[in-house]
């Protein structure tokens, strides 16, 4: 869900306002994501791991369930939004820790 404060047209009424239809979106779960990228796109590839113990030396498994391909814009604007929501988020609840 989208805060109206975020948007453009809360600062610029001369902005066209955006009507966000939500009545065909589905929510899914990911706790793997990859990105692979050409010239002409970037895709995101979503999935789940549901590997439970490395132990068997199997590696891990991970089902995709998604694939959001981009144009190099609109995952340039990706980027800067997700930067800012992320430093929003960790002012509020502290720094997020990733392993490299």
């Amino acid at each position: 869900m989208t805060d109206a404060s975020h948007s453009p047209a809360a600062a610029d009424p001369a902005v066209a306002k955006v009507h966000w239809d939500q009545s065909q979106m589905r929510t899914e779960f990911a706790n793997v994501i990859n990105v692979v990228s050409t010239r002409e796109e970037f895709s995101l590839l979503f999935g789940i791991n549901s590997t439970w113990s490395l132990a068997e030396g199997k590696g891990f498994e991970v089902k995709l369930s998604n694939r959001i391909v981009l144009t190099p814009f609109a995952a340039k604007r990706l980027h800067a939004l997700l930067s800012e929501r992320i430093a929003e988020y960790e002012a509020k609840n502290g720094a997020l820790n990733i392993a490299p």
